[in-house]
């Protein structure tokens, strides 16, 4: 444990930081919906007023929370880079969300993704979405990230993981309430800057301090630093788990969940949004150089003696290079950046789950509801959404590693979302009585997995779980598909509007030229995704 290794220079940076980042998410938030008139699409959507910059810094920072800072240099630490898959996939299906889907959500106007799927399909699709959606806002997005969270504040300041959980959620929670999004996505922008300039400090530090890529490879086996790994590989991540497993819970997490996908949805136009997917798409390229590589470096400086002592575990690595690396001050900025990757997610998903509960659930029952009492409303379903995963947080140390944890979660939660919208967005046939009918056995069968693995002591269950979500996935299509032929919906204009013709149809239409053209900077993106895979398979 590195507990005592900040002083007064470190703890004045971080008071600071909260302080500021508090007042900074309330002051924008505030100033934002006097500027955008209506107060509910102010609170919860920007005014749709979000520009790709903004757009793309804030996709980025709802993803990158404290799960990816102490989890991925964990995973780096204990399995090289083979983790950092879930990092460049993501550019892949970012590529998806700023082609195929971006532009159907951003055309209808809609305020969340179960609206969407209800003008696609039914009214009892929204609502089962927004059901799944909140919970998975509330137990993986906010549970999972405040968690990880306490587990570093306890290495470096040895406060009791309860504690930290309470405090980082009560401030986190206090410019979310006040401010809706614009306050959460004006914050991600400071954060994502402090995010990554902490990260390429903590990386250079450990560069500097091993002395190079050639005692790097010295140091490590070699299979360390390759990304595709053989099936019997100790990771559990063979590469086909990762080519059949990521695009299930990649689709789902980039291009379906209302947490990450709101940003897109307050964007200014299309254009926007596409552009905004694309920019987060390469700053994804990032966290494998600057949070999974440093966890191997930890480990090299740990076997060649080149730093004293060793994480006393896999999960205080972070908190370990922290207290071993960095100097007065920087110290505090490295906790300054934990704090911001932290309370980001956690500020975003607390604004999509009030955005789901207020839009899609408490507008059915109360109609004529006004702008103001919806954004009340918001606000005490904010709260109850903070306390609700405060209460979740403490039992996930059960899992090897809090990153596999909440990858796992993801891959029961999220095969039946996928496959009702690729189906929806790609196939017209698709049909709103198959579209229930998958949400429904898929969510079932994806409990009823979750619980095998809860319980695999006494179940005895050993399926990995980027297949387990793949397998769901197969059982899903295998429910749509029949249903949609045994149960056609009728013709439908509205509908047939939110459906690809073609695929290439995505590429047609007005746009910039050179690298003002979507389709431009899409092709370059996935060229680069290819050319790093080449190089690190």
């Amino acid at each position: 444990m590195v507990s005592g290794g900040l002083n007064s220079l470190d703890l004045s940076v971080i008071a600071v930081y909260l302080g500021g980042i508090v007042a900074l998410g309330c002051w924008a938030g505030l100033r934002g919906r006097k500027g955008t008139g209506a107060a509910g699409d102010g609170y919860f959507l920007a005014g749709r007023s979000l520009t790709w910059p903004v757009i793309g810094m804030a996709l980025f920072a709802t993803n990158i929370s404290t799960i990816h800072l102490v989890s991925l240099a964990q995973e780096g630490y204990t399995n090289g880079l083979a983790y950092g898959n879930f990092e460049w996939m993501a550019g892949f299906t970012l590529i998806l969300l700023a082609l195929f889907f971006a532009p159907f959500y951003v055309r209808s106007r809609v305020a969340t993704l179960p609206d969407f799927l209800e003008r696609r399909y039914s009214r009892a699709s929204r609502d089962w979405l927004s059901l799944i959606s909140i919970v998975a806002a509330i137990f993986i997005h906010i549970g999972f990230s405040i968690y990880a969270g306490a587990v570093v504040l306890e290495g470096l300041f040895g406060i009791n993981k309860m504690a930290s959980i309470v405090a980082v959620a009560l401030l986190t929670g206090a410019y979310t309430i006040v401010g809706g999004l614009m306050a959460v996505v004006v914050t991600e922008m400071v954060q994502t800057v402090i995010l990554l300039l902490g990260a390429v400090v903590m990386t250079g530090s450990a560069w500097s301090a091993l002395g190079g890529w050639e005692n790097l490879t010295a140091a490590v086996d070699p299979v360390q630093l390759t990304m595709l790994r053989p099936p019997d590989d100790p990771s559990g991540l063979p590469w086909y788990a990762v080519f059949l497993g990521y695009p299930v819970i990649g689709i789902w997490y980039w291009c379906t969940d209302q947490t990450i996908v709101q940003r897109v949805l307050g964007a200014k136009d299309e254009h926007h949004a596409r552009m905004g997917a694309l920019f987060a798409g390469f700053i994804k390229i990032l966290p494998v150089f600057i949070l999974v590589l440093p966890g191997l470096m930890c480990a090299a400086l740990v076997s060649t003696g080149r730093v004293e002592g060793a994480p006393e575990s896999s999960e205080q690595v972070y908190a370990f290079m922290i207290g071993a690396l960095m100097p007065a001050g920087l110290r505090g900025l490295l906790a300054a950046a934990l704090l911001a990757a932290l309370m980001s997610t956690v500020s975003a998903a607390l604004n999509s789950a009030a955005t789901l509960f207020t839009h899609d659930l408490y507008r059915r029952f109360r109609p004529g509801a006004d702008d103001r009492r919806l954004v009340r409303v918001g606000r005490i379903v904010t709260f109850a959404g903070m306390v609700l995963a405060v209460l979740w947080s403490p039992f996930l140390g059960r899992y090897p590693t809090v990153f596999q944890g909440v990858n796992a979660a993801i891959c029961y939660i999220a095969p039946p979302i996928t496959v009702v919208f690729v189906f929806g967005v790609f196939w017209r046939r698709a049909s709103s009585r198959a579209a229930i009918a998958t949400l429904v056995t898929g969510s079932a069968a994806g409990f009823a997995v979750f619980l095998l693995d809860w319980f695999k002591e006494s179940t005895g269950w050993s399926v990995p779980f980027m297949m387990a979500g793949f397998y769901l996935a197969v059982l899903c299509s295998a429910v749509m598909v029949p249903v949609s032929w045994l149960f056609p919906d009728p013709p439908s204009a509205e509908r047939d509007a939110l459906v690809w013709s073609s695929p290439l149809e995505a590429f047609r239409g007005a746009t910039g030229r050179g690298l003002a053209d979507y389709r431009v900077v899409a092709g370059i993106l996935f060229g680069i995704m290819v050319a790093l895979y080449v190089v690190f398979a």
